[in-house]
């Protein structure tokens, strides 16, 4: 049964965000963190040293080394499953079978998807300071993205929108179960 734990205590929910670099996945993950009290991961934070100096230097991740990252962030969602804890995770998740590998396991993982115009994403990303992932690797991202297929538990919300509009409507589109009033924030 997805999502259950065993002695008929309430299921654990979890959350990725997703969508190519620049969307806003990470402000819109910790805002849904904020608003409902589901533990926090960034996937970034997952990739190994040599991940983020291959994207510094402006080379694209392929299958290969992706896989090991999904891994490790599958892992790390099934390890707060079982101890009882929800999750909202900010992850591109680009691909169908990326998504498989997180959705791996009893768990029940929904997907937002932070969608929109390439320009707006690429301003967004141009104005960005201190991350690695370069404005020239967007178009590779663009190219790998594999729009959810009706099979797959995926709330598309529009880029554009503002953050906190996004939080409150991946909020009340999963029904999550706000710990402090979307609005109050």
């Amino acid at each position: 049964m997805t999502g259950e734990r065993r002695g008929g205590a309430q299921p654990t929910r979890h959350v990725v965000v997703m969508g190519v670099s620049g969307s806003g996945k990470t402000t819109v993950a910790r805002g849904i963190s904020a608003a409902t009290g589901l533990a926090f991961a960034e996937a970034d934070e997952f990739h190994s040293p040599e991940n983020v100096a291959r994207m510094r230097s402006g080379v694209p991740l392929d299958d290969a080394t992706r896989w090991p990252w999904l891994r490790d962030i599958a892992t790390w969602v099934a390890d707060r499953g079982a101890e009882g804890r929800s999750t909202v995770l900010a992850c591109s998740a680009l691909k169908r079978s990326y998504r498989d590998v997180l959705r791996q396991g009893p768990l029940r993982v929904d997907f937002v998807h932070l969608d929109g115009p390439a320009e707006v994403i690429r301003a967004r990303m141009a104005r960005r300071q201190g991350h690695y992932m370069p404005a020239s690797l967007l178009e590779s991202q663009l190219a790998t993205l594999e729009p959810a297929e009706p099979d797959e538990s995926v709330l598309v919300l529009d880029v554009t929108l503002a953050p906190e509009v996004l939080v409150a409507a991946a909020v009340t589109g999963l029904g999550l179960p706000a710990s402090v009033p979307v609005g109050e924030r």
